[in-house]
């Protein structure tokens, strides 16, 4: 008898006994004013750690999530490419060809509002031919003037006094109509797309004029040669058979037209 009633109280303590820290980690329902809440009590022996706001003033000073991802979005060849513009910008480069030489000048407002240039910059010498002022105009124009030097300027003149040391220049940007006419069209002049070119100056010291050369005997092909190698890098080409206004110098500028290159 003693036995039977041994045996009820060994499964009560063993019972007791079963229950683990685990099974105190079950959510506990507690009564409140909104309602039954669950909460977690912690394990023995854990250590307790207050709850912690970052405040605005502290996101600011980290600077935020994209601070931290800023440069998982930075890509390689962008920071290769600039590196290599600050290079060439170091070595008096512009429109990223260090054969263009000169300095970046900007936008550039005009007096009315078909005039200016958003990304102007101001050329001094191209392909190692310099320029008798620096002009200013756009990459576009300054590109097209180095392709037209390289391609046909330097080779029409390589037998001519020692080959081309620089080239006189008549006029570049300046906000005014065509022709200056009264009520005509901006030129693109006005618009940084323009270049004016009255001689070409030689290795010897001489210099060959638009007005004088271009029938002259000696000069007359080489002038033809120069003026027919425009047509293409530029839109425009004028010279003096296009009309009075350009018989002493040549007129080039990035004007494009539905029927191509204007030549004349």
């Amino acid at each position: 008898m003693k036995r039977l009633l041994l045996i009820p109280l060994l499964i009560t303590s063993q019972c007791t006994w079963a229950q683990t820290p685990e099974s105190s980690l079950r959510p506990m329902e507690r009564s409140g004013g909104t309602g039954v809440q669950s909460v977690q009590v912690a394990p023995s022996g854990a250590i307790s750690q207050p709850a912690r706001d970052i405040g605005d003033d502290e996101v600011r000073e980290r600077g935020g999530l994209f601070k931290s991802l800023r440069p998982l979005f930075r890509s390689g060849k962008d920071e290769k490419v600039g590196r290599a513009e600050r290079k060439l910008r170091a070595k008096g480069a512009v429109c990223g060809d260090l054969s263009i030489q000169g300095e970046t000048v900007g936008a550039v407002d005009g007096r009315i509002d078909a005039c200016g240039i958003e990304n102007a910059v101001r050329v001094r010498s191209v392909s190692g031919i310099a320029l008798s002022q620096s002009a200013l105009m756009d990459c576009t124009t300054a590109s097209a003037l180095k392709k037209w030097v390289e391609g046909s300027a330097k080779p029409a003149l390589s037998k001519t006094g020692g080959g081309l040391k620089g080239l006189r220049v008549a006029a570049h940007y300046i906000c005014r109509t065509r022709n200056n006419q009264a009520g005509g069209k901006v030129s693109e002049h006005g618009k940084g797309r323009a270049i004016d070119i009255s001689g070409f100056q030689l290795a010897n010291g001489s210099e060959i004029s638009v007005l004088q050369g271009w029938s002259a005997g000696g000069t007359s092909k080489v002038m033809r040669r120069m003026h027919g190698g425009a047509c293409g890098p530029f839109g425009t080409v004028l010279g003096p058979d296009a009309d009075r206004y350009h018989q002493d110098h040549f007129h080039f500028d990035t004007a494009r037209y539905r029927a191509g290159t204007y030549c004349q």
